[in-house]
């Protein structure tokens, strides 16, 4: 069987240029977004990967890594003297700042084990202060596990999940923690 084209079908020189022109024009813009730059994530994370980022977040787990290592001094070597804690009540009893920091610090790994903590990046928002500040807000999932004695004096191995916050303030030289230890 043979097709025949109809007489209305015939293309004219004035709508068949325009559809061609659009047609090259289309595949040159996908070829060009094909080949242009693509953003690049930290791995794991859903967090553009740039320097000031990748410096965030190996801050936030050498932070992690000392927590696991029960290391109390580092931790607040890695705390500003401005640090403050909003334990996240209404009640200021549970607020707490740097030196509050230290002893709370030092008596959890007392009656801690087994420490495991991982965190899952989520986001982080930077923000210019006043004086040159620099700000960053890293949101985070934690994934906690460590053993604690119980009431009846034996072990418990607890679980925390949580999403947290933790701000840093850049120094000059490097990031400190401000809150979210």
């Amino acid at each position: 069987m043979k097709l025949r084209r109809s007489p209305e079908f015939v293309p004219s020189t004035t709508t068949a240029l325009p559809i061609a022109s659009a047609m090259m024009l289309g595949g040159a813009v996908l070829l060009a977004s094909a080949c242009g730059p693509r953003t690049e994530y930290i791995k794991g994370t859903k967090i553009q990967r740039t320097n000031e980022n990748q410096g965030l977040i190996s801050r936030v787990e050498q932070y992690r890594s000392a927590v696991e290592e029960k290391d109390a001094a580092g931790l607040l070597l890695m705390a500003s003297r401005e640090y403050w804690e909003d334990g996240g009540t209404p009640a200021g009893e549970d607020d707490y700042g740097f030196a509050g920091l230290q002893e709370v610090l030092t008596t959890r790994f007392k009656q801690a084990d087994s420490i495991r903590y991982s965190m899952r990046y989520k986001r982080i928002r930077m923000q210019n202060g006043e004086s040159d500040t620099r700000r960053a807000f890293v949101d985070v999932l934690v994934d906690a596990s460590f053993t604690i004695p119980d009431a009846r004096g034996g072990l418990r191995r607890a679980d925390l999940r949580d999403q947290g916050q933790l701000v840093l303030e850049w120094d000059g030289e490097k990031w400190m923690f401000l809150s979210g230890m």
